[in-house]
């Protein structure tokens, strides 16, 4: 394996810069590791070599010729599934949109293609983001690179997985509830799911719109913040994208965490947690005392009903998202039906998988006559005690830090018949996705040769201290550093 898949954005800058590789050989060189590995990771859906190539050499040319350029321009990525980009085809991991080319260009991805960045591909993802483990998507299911009988989570784990198996350097995923955060836990890696409004959802395919972010995958805190700088900032076009500021955010990474005050809910270091999972958490809390930050146990248990609500509005929001895919505009359709109403019954039974359904069918129920105020007023009702106990939570501590996930990565059919317990894994992530607020999740050990994720949420809009701690974390650790054992000539 090159050194070159294996090195930072910083150094990779520097390198193209240099003229010690061009970006086109870098391209070739993460198209030769996929080459290696993708048959058993399986963590794209469609690979754009023709364009990225094409991108690379343009970006050759102008380093060539001494033209100014942005700083990650000729650095590969990979995109999420269900990222638009006009003339591509955009899936969602879905049979329904198997055959859909995007006629737009989602702004956070049109922000990397302003600054250069060659795209190598599509990730796989459960189907229209619904699902934590990939194994939903219509197409495949991708292995983690640790140990490819286990999932890479989900539902952003193509993402995660070409990340953990050098098939480019970072990508984009979205998080709903933890798509982000988990799938960067079980394939010990870096994941950020931004505040919400930070990045703009223009073009990308909405699951819960008042849930969903766009957010970066790396393989370390400094080569997050380099990309989340690119694709943070207002968008006319997104509704709900925030004027806040975007900060600098690698400038600040390190600064100390001297004095900082950190809670961790005492629910989250209890028996819901292996024992392996928790012992890594406290042993990872050591390691930030010794940097100077104090921390306490807290009281929190308002993430015990994080998960039952999420439940509930998600699924409310996904019927009513979904409800454009019918077999009339641009998905699929059934052409065998003799009128509208079995074109639309139709088309919808055969285009969605069995999550899919389920949820749509879970969240029509909570919005219908005579349940709405039962069940979706009352969610919505909690969802606003969960923000509220957020903020008097920060008026004491500066960041939250939790483990990612309750277990390392699970075997594939694990959960096969107890979507219920797969739910639940998500408990620790769900509650920053309800409340709007940034998380974090790093590499902070192994367990029986799994990685796992500690997850650091903060303030909103404060992307920097969350960012910050993790940075001066993995400057004094090395879990950040460890490599997958998969076949293809990973280096250790």
């Amino acid at each position: 394996m090159s050194h070159w898949i294996n090195a930072s954005l910083a150094t990779l800058h520097d390198a193209l810069r240099s003229g010690e590789i061009t970006s086109s050989r870098l391209v070739q060189e993460h198209f030769e590791q996929t080459d290696r590995v993708e048959s058993d990771v399986q963590g794209y859906l469609t690979q754009t070599r023709e364009s990225a190539l094409e991108t690379a050499e343009k970006v050759d040319d102008d380093l060539k010729a001494g033209r100014p350029l942005p700083y990650l321009a000729g650095i590969p990525i990979a995109l999420k599934d269900n990222l638009c980009v006009k003339d591509g085809r955009t899936t969602c991991g879905s049979q329904f949109l198997k055959d859909f080319i995007s006629p737009y260009t989602a702004t956070s991805v049109q922000r990397i293609i302003e600054e250069r960045m060659p795209i190598m591909g599509k990730t796989n993802l459960d189907e229209f983001s619904m699902g934590s483990s990939t194994e939903n998507s219509s197409f495949h299911t991708s292995s983690n690179p640790w140990d490819l009988s286990r999932v890479p989570g989900g539902s952003s784990g193509g993402s995660a997985a070409v990340v953990a198996s050098y098939q480019a350097p970072v990508s984009l995923g979205s998080d709903t509830g933890g798509s982000i955060r988990q799938p960067a836990a079980f394939c010990g890696i870096t994941g950020l799911k931004p505040t919400y409004g930070r990045v703009s959802r223009y073009g990308l395919i909405a699951f819960a719109s008042s849930l969903d972010q766009v957010g970066p995958f790396g393989r370390s805190v400094e080569d997050v913040a380099q990309l989340l700088s690119v694709i943070s900032g207002h968008d006319p076009s997104d509704s709900t994208s925030s004027l806040e500021p975007v900060p600098d955010f690698v400038s600040q990474l390190d600064q100390p965490i001297s004095g900082l005050k950190i809670g961790v809910p005492a629910s989250l270091l209890s028996e819901i947690v292996a024992p392996d999972i928790r012992n890594t958490v406290l042993s990872a809390l050591k390691v930030l005392e010794g940097l100077g930050a104090t921390w306490e146990t807290i009281d929190f248990g308002l993430f015990d009903h994080a998960v039952s609500t999420y439940y509930i509005l998600a699924p409310a929001e996904a019927s009513a998202n979904l409800a454009r895919f019918d077999g009339v505009r641009f998905t699929s359709r059934d052409m065998s039906a003799q009128n509208l109403r079995d074109m639309y019954f139709n088309s919808r039974g055969e285009g969605f998988g069995p999550e899919v359904k389920q949820r749509i069918i879970l969240g029509t129920y909570v919005l219908s006559s005579g349940y709405y105020d039962a069940y979706y007023k009352k969610a919505q009702l909690v969802r606003s005690k969960i923000k509220a106990g957020f903020s008097k939570f920060f008026e004491r501590f500066d960041v939250m830090i939790t483990p990612t996930t309750p277990t390392a990565a699970f075997k594939k059919g694990d959960y096969a018949h107890s979507p219920l317990e797969m739910y639940l894994a998500d408990i620790a992530t769900i509650p920053a996705n309800m409340a709007g607020l940034p998380g974090l999740s790093i590499p902070a050990g192994f367990s029986e040769g799994l990685p796992v994720g500690l997850q650091i949420l903060g303030k909103a809009f404060d992307e920097s201290t969350i960012m910050r701690v993790g940075h001066q974390f993995q400057k004094a650790t090395e879990h950040h550093k460890a490599k997958p054992p998969i076949k293809g000539g990973l280096v250790t």
